[in-house]
């Protein structure tokens, strides 16, 4: 039920949509943009009491549907339209899809397509011939037209204005070299792209050496007659490019020996079919969506569901700095097709040699269902790190016994390369029924033209480089079945006591004690940034109970260092509105799917869908089925270590599912990963242990392949 669309359904849809006539749908690379056209194809998810009939009750599964997004650029009025297209493999109806509210959704606020950087990068050509000598000199022979190895490039920044049904973007130029995105050269420009017809775009502003002009034109006849100070670059030297990755510099390490591997000695001890995968007691369903990333389904432990649904919903980094550009930074990333960003990942190096690796396939700003070989993988490693240990001392030298559980874990990954950011997204099963889900982040920083004031937004990385601030936040969905679908939800604190010693009645006790307060209501439970956030945060089923009477829950723990972005209700801040609550609880609403929308990027300032509208009716969560929406994220201040690129030590955020009293006892003592050593009768030690004595030694013999 959760598979991704094979490329058969994804054409099946695509070549029923096309035999409409009425929808007059055209090649989406044709070049032109007023054309009616398929911007993207994935799964539509089934609604969750029709996908529980069948998990647990053995009925019919529910007819797949695709979800297909429609662009009428060849319309009086354009506009996006959603539809349900169904049933597959062999389509046969349509049906439009609402949001909230039956928001129409604004042509300006779709994606960027392939072919409008088409035309945007034809508008650039004729803007750099008109400042060619200008952008030779000042970058030391290079040119945007004409070029071979001595190019530039561009990066565009969103969102494209200032409020709804604006399309128009600032770009800055960029040396077109490795790491292009930490090679600024001062020149950035504002282009109106809101005309469906390319030759109607204009130049609003340009920026040049901290000063702004309203033309091209204007900003070189200053430049020639000297009333604008030039900019002269550094000379460029390929052989020392402070944007690649090839090594320099002293190296202590010997590099004629490989380092550790990760080996599987005896084979793999989970299983994958297709998109299921049963690890040591978990079993899931997966999917990548294209648009928002990695989704786990029908999550249980020893064949009992803890969740339905954990999926990422957003990505968004929102920027500060001195040039336009900078200033105008705010990237929502579902907008980027984030879930379709997920390419090839390198063996040895992204997952390990022995992990198992899966095809995705995305349709999205294309015209036919597109491979992305090897984008997701899966893979059992030690952690290096006991799962539970003891040494128990007899306190004369020696010990009474030792026992230790080798703590392997089951990852599932993929990664999604937004432009200069590259994000890594785990799923991580513990064998004591923990779920680990997080996010590790690296790629290029967006670094814009250094001026002295942007020291208040950032540090110098480089001669002429500024490395900007910015505040990463991700967004998650956490649909909890905790024994069922009737929920509950508590936090926990401590607060201090103060009684009488009952031993020693002159003095007095003072110690911590058990605050428990049960969230009736969703604005109860939507947790503010800035406020304090409770020690626990405590899921639970009301009417079920652990062998020790305790109701049976999981608990949220977050491993994240986020705040806000923008004030409450500022411009671009209500198309994030989930970004406001490191955790919000929610009544489970098929209506309510996502916290988020591909639309958002182009118009955040009226979203089509708007979190802050879930929890603004305040149900009640008491005994009901209930979704965690949970904000994690860090603050990331780049630099000198951020060149060439941001390392993931340090940039790893994300949250725990840890059992809270859902087990009579930790469920990993089934684990026969157990070594116990005690001492014999003869002074020698005694080891008991549940798996094969001898590891044996397998390496792979092969050499590192990508691509």
């Amino acid at each position: 039920m959760y598979a991704d669309l094979t490329a058969r359904e994804l054409k099946a849809v695509r070549d029923y949509l096309h035999s409409i006539p009425e929808l007059e749908l055209t090649e989406a690379r044709s070049k032109t943009l007023m054309k009616n056209s398929i911007l993207l194809i994935e799964l539509h998810l089934p609604r969750k009491h029709e996908a529980l009939r069948a998990l647990d009750r053995g009925q019919a599964k529910p007819q797949r549907q695709a979800r297909v997004i429609i662009q009428f650029g060849n319309k009086t009025e354009p506009n996006i339209t959603e539809y349900i297209v169904s049933p597959l493999p062999s389509p046969k109806t349509h049906t439009i899809k609402t949001f909230k509210g039956a928001r129409p959704i604004r042509f300006e606020s779709r994606p960027i397509s392939a072919v409008e950087y088409y035309h945007i990068n034809d508008i650039l050509g004729k803007i750099a011939n008109k400042a060619h000598k200008l952008l030779f000199e000042t970058t030391g022979g290079f040119s945007f037209n004409n070029c071979s190895n001595r190019c530039l490039t561009f990066s565009d920044i969103a969102p494209r204005g200032l409020g709804p049904g604006e399309r128009r973007s600032w770009i800055m130029l960029q040396k077109f070299v490795e790491g292009y995105f930490i090679q600024p050269i001062g020149f950035e420009i504002l282009i109106n792209h809101q005309d469906l017809d390319p030759e109607k775009w204009n130049v609003e502003k340009v920026w040049y050496n901290s000063m702004f002009f309203d033309s091209v034109e204007e900003l070189v006849e200053k430049y020639e007659s000297g009333d604008v100070e030039k900019i002269k670059l550094p000379e460029h030297d390929d052989n020392d490019l402070y944007s690649s990755y090839i090594p320099r510099g002293h190296s202590n390490t010997a590099t004629n020996i490989h380092g550790p591997k990760l080996v599987e000695p005896q084979g793999k001890r989970y299983h994958v079919d297709r998109n299921f995968v049963e690890y040591a007691g978990w079993s899931f369903a997966y999917r990548v969506r294209s648009s928002a990333g990695l989704q786990v389904f029908d999550l249980r432990f020893n064949g009992e569901r803890i969740a339905y649904e954990i999926s990422l919903q957003e990505a968004i980094a929102f920027y500060s700095g001195d040039t336009p550009a900078a200033m105008q930074t705010k990237y929502i990333d579902a907008g980027w097709a984030m879930g379709s960003s997920s390419y090839e990942l390198a063996s040895g190096i992204d997952c390990p040699e022995i992990a198992t690796f899966v095809d995705l396939y995305h349709y999205y700003d294309t015209d036919k269902p597109v491979r992305y070989k090897n984008a997701l993988c899966i893979f059992e490693m030690t952690t290096a790190m006991p799962l539970r240990r003891h040494f128990d001392s007899n306190f004369k030298g020696g010990y009474n016994f030792f026992g230790g559980v080798d703590n392997a874990v089951l990852v599932l990954r993929t990664t999604s390369t937004v432009y200069n950011y590259d994000y890594i997204w785990d799923f991580v099963f513990y064998q004591n029924g923990v779920v680990e889900v997080k996010v590790s982040a690296t790629g290029y920083i967006h670094a814009t033209f250094f001026t002295a004031n942007g020291l208040h937004y950032g540090a110098k990385v480089y001669n002429h480089v500024l490395g900007n601030l910015h505040t990463h936040l991700i967004h998650y969905k956490v649909d909890l079945d905790i024994a069922g679908r009737e929920n509950s939800f508590e936090t926990i604190d401590l607060k201090y006591v103060n009684f009488t010693n009952p031993w020693s009645p002159k003095n007095f006790i003072v110690q911590s004690k058990l605050h428990r307060t049960e969230q009736k209501t969703e604005r109860s439970a939507a947790f503010r940034f800035g406020k304090k956030f409770p020690r626990y945060v405590h899921f639970y089923n009301p009417n079920e109970k652990n062998k020790w009477g305790h109701q049976k829950g999981y608990r949220i723990q977050l491993n994240s260092h986020a705040h806000s972005v923008l004030p409450r209700g500022w411009r671009e801040e209500n198309g994030i509105s989930w970004s406001r609550y490191p955790l919000a609880v929610t009544r489970h609403k098929d209506s309510e799917a996502t916290s988020s929308s591909m639309y958002t990027q182009g118009d955040p300032w009226d979203p089509v869908v708007s979190f802050e509208d879930y929890i603004r009716n305040n149900e009640d969560i008491v005994n009901q089925d209930l979704v965690a929406w949970v904000t994690v994220g860090f603050l990331h201040v780049p630099h000198s270590e951020d060149i060439p690129n941001t390392a993931t030590p340090g940039n790893t955020v994300g949250f725990f599912l840890r059992p809270f009293n859902f087990f009579d006892e930790d469920p990993s003592v089934a684990s026969r990963s157990t070594v116990i050593v005690r001492q014999g009768k003869d002074g020698k030690p005694k080891v008991q242990r549940w798996t094969p004595e001898v590891i044996g030694h397998c390496v792979s013999d092969k050499p590192f392949m990508h691509f």
